[in-house]
């Protein structure tokens, strides 16, 4: 049999690193695009914006997946604002110049994009017919027109006949200590006692385990009829108080210190990033995946915490 290929442009990140660890166990080819110097035989060098011998990489392969994207957990100033889109945009179109020149182009092309597209709520869970748009009490103006440029640079990019996922991705919860990992974060916090409710701890928090996100990309190069959106995320988002309130049981910490509006403000300020990340309600469920009959491992945020923080 054929050994099928993938390739993850901007993948030399944690969630590339899920995906190619995933896939290569399971006898894949992973290609990783990176504009860093190679550190394995798996990396080959691009530069996001030119054309390039990477894009022989293409030829033949199975799957692409574009991960490209400067990290959102910076501060929103204008020079940070330019940088995320650029990230985005820019490599975006220039894969979608080269795989619309290749012989043999990859059938299907999966594009990051993300869950934060969906408007603020505490009503019901939105699943890929939700609205979308920013809300003033979320401050997320600025990320949603980041992640509908991003969307919209997918659709203008990809040529005809080649099936298009958009991955509208909740924050994907693992057990390494990279900063893009979400969950080693909180577990600092709640270790030095900081792992109260963040503001009023009402805000829904989206999120899925890092196996049942790799399974969700399996599901999706398997089932020919999954196009367009598709959201990646566990069944069952939860309150951050309730999120909080778990992770300090699991680490054995009875107490944790709430951050209060003022609090998160300050604190963002000094760690170089948004409130908007943590006060923006964010409830999305995830109906393609449900309705094809997709089953989570970890469905619930108390079991993926036990199996995640397990020694």
């Amino acid at each position: 049999m054929k050994t099928k290929r993938m390739i993850l442009a901007g993948g030399s990140g944690f969630m590339g690193g899920l995906l190619a660890s995933y896939f290569e166990e399971r006898g894949w080819t992973c290609v990783v695009l990176t504009r860093q110097h190679p550190q394995s035989d798996r990396e080959l060098r691009w530069d996001g914006v030119h054309r390039g011998d990477w894009e022989a990489c293409l030829e033949g392969a199975d799957v692409l997946v574009n991960l490209c994207g400067k990290s959102v957990n910076c501060r929103y100033h204008p020079r940070n604002r330019r940088a995320l889109m650029n990230s985005r945009l820019l490599p975006t179109r220039l894969l979608g110049e080269a795989v619309a020149e290749a012989h043999k182009p990859p059938e299907l092309w999966i594009q990051a994009s993300t869950a934060t597209l969906y408007r603020h709520t505490f009503g019901d869970p939105w699943d890929e017919h939700g609205d979308i748009g920013a809300h003033p009490d979320a401050k997320d103006a600025f990320s949603i027109e980041l992640a509908t440029a991003w969307e919209d640079a997918f659709r203008d990019a990809i040529p005809p006949g080649i099936r298009p996922v958009l991955l509208r991705s909740a924050m994907v919860l693992g057990r390494g200590n990279d900063l893009n990992n979400v969950l080693s974060v909180l577990r600092r916090l709640t270790r030095f006692g900081l792992g109260g409710k963040m503001g009023h701890g009402h805000q829904y928090v989206s999120w899925i385990h890092e196996k049942d996100f790799c399974r969700a990309l399996e599901r999706i190069i398997a089932q020919s009829e999954l196009v367009g959106p598709v959201n990646v995320c566990a069944p069952n988002p939860l309150p951050n108080h309730q999120m909080m309130r778990i992770l300090r049981r699991r680490l054995s910490r009875p107490v944790g210190i709430p951050a209060p509006a003022w609090a998160l403000e300050l604190g963002a300020f000094f760690l170089r990033t948004e409130t908007e990340l943590i006060i923006k309600s964010r409830r999305v469920i995830p109906g393609k995946l449900l309705a094809g009959g997709f089953e989570f491992e970890f469905p619930d945020f108390s079991r993926a915490a036990e199996d995640l923080l397990s020694p």
